[in-house]
């Protein structure tokens, strides 16, 4: 399992002179594309997915087969959630699997884009997910869509009145395709990186030349946002395609797209300085796993079985929306006489959450008003799967704490 924190995975860069690639995907095609390119290079990357391409395909759908790549990977892999413009929306790509945040706000006034940003980093930081920030403004090659470059004076601010983790800045790139040769401000960037001292994301990675991504990382970059680039070559090997056989059909025309795909990738990782860094950063980074919270318990005897239901029902849909929360399974024993009769089994998406789900107040008040009082005869136990970070697999192995409560 190489799936790991992201907050460790962009630290090392950051501590290193390099960039991870962060590479939209919108579809399977550039997921295996984007997990293969990593593997040959033997690089870090983070998969991204991004709320504006939302459009595209369902998040619901995509995050399973996303975090299986993630998983089955012999690289250190992230996921994140891009451009990320609500708490709301962070919240669902938490409990979907992503675990790291980058947030779209910089269209607000400082002021809320501080406020929209502490919100997100507090509710975040208790799932241990990391949040990029932004200050200034990377938006399209059009006047009517002028950037807006990132001033040092509100970096700083920015960062030390939101709590997040890393900041994405503005200094020239764009998003989409660029009508000529970017110009980055390097020594704004340099102000920048003296002035915060954390770890800087990239938005509009594409288009930039050797030298650019070189000077990018010396001086803070460890994150680069990138996809106009891979969606270019994609669609380049299939109109070709369909040029050279008109009559072809769906899969006919998508032939040759992974592996465009996959050597613009290996490009991007081989520039950035991330090839060949896997090793090093597995030693360095946690490994990501989930926590199975499991609890198992009776009602009491004048309870009827409706009643049960109805909390049983009651308690799916209040904790299913806690943040931290990836699944809530509900059960009855199947065995009549068992000596529990009724199970939880909560799943976690990382042991931070154990105690902000403890302390959330959905929870507390589920457990205060509807679920305690009738069910005394209670066990509760987070477990943890004993075979990750270790390279081996084995069936129905966990350890576990015991605790009496819910």
């Amino acid at each position: 399992m190489a799936l790991v924190n992201m907050r460790d995975m962009l630290h090392h860069a950051y501590e290193n002179n390099y960039a991870v690639g962060a590479f939209d995907l919108v579809s399977l095609d550039f997921l295996e594309a984007v997990v293969d390119a990593a593997e040959t290079s033997r690089a870090p990357v983070i998969l991204s997915v991004a709320e504006h391409h939302f459009a595209h395909y369902d998040l619901e759908l995509m995050m399973p087969a996303v975090e299986a790549a993630a998983k089955r990977a012999s690289v250190p892999i992230a996921i994140q959630l891009d451009h990320a413009s609500s708490l709301e929306s962070a919240r669902r790509a938490i409990n979907l699997g992503c675990n790291g945040i980058t947030l779209c706000s910089s269209n607000r006034d400082l002021p809320d884009n501080i406020k929209l940003s502490k919100e997100i980093a507090a509710m975040a930081h208790s799932c241990n997910v990391p949040v990029v920030g932004e200050v200034g403004y990377v938006g399209s090659d059009d006047s009517e869509d002028a950037s807006a470059l990132t001033l040092p004076v509100e970096a700083k601010a920015y960062i030390e009145r939101s709590g997040i983790d890393f900041l994405s800045v503005s200094i020239g790139t764009v998003q989409g395709r660029s009508k000529g040769r970017i110009k980055l401000d390097f020594q704004r960037l340099k102000q920048i990186h003296t002035a915060v001292d954390i770890p800087l994301v990239l938005h509009g990675g594409s288009g930039l030349n050797e030298e650019q991504y070189r000077r990018l990382s010396s001086l803070g970059v460890a994150k680069i946002n990138y996809f106009t680039g891979l969606s270019d070559v994609a669609a380049k090997t299939m109109r070709a395609q369909v040029k050279a056989d008109r009559e072809g059909s769906f899969t006919d025309l998508k032939q040759g797209v992974k592996e465009a795909i996959c050597t613009e990738v290996k490009r991007c990782l081989r520039l950035w300085g991330s090839a060949g860094r896997a090793a090093e950063v597995l030693t360095q980074c946690e490994p990501w796993a989930p926590i199975e919270h499991l609890i198992i318990y009776n009602v009491v005897e004048h309870m009827s079985d409706e009643q049960a239901q109805a909390m049983i029902s009651k308690g799916w849909q209040i904790l299913s929306n806690i943040p931290g929360v990836r699944d809530v399974f509900t059960g009855e024993a199947v065995q009549e006489g068992a000596k529990y009769r009724f199970c939880w089994l909560v799943r976690f998406t990382h042991k931070a959450v154990i105690d902000s789900y403890r302390e959330h107040p959905d929870h507390v008040r589920f457990a205060d008003t509807l679920f305690r009082p009738y069910a005394g005869d209670r066990i509760s136990i987070d477990y943890q799967d004993c075979s990750v970070g270790n390279g081996v697999t084995l069936p129905g192995s966990m350890s576990g704490r015991t605790e009496k409560r819910a």
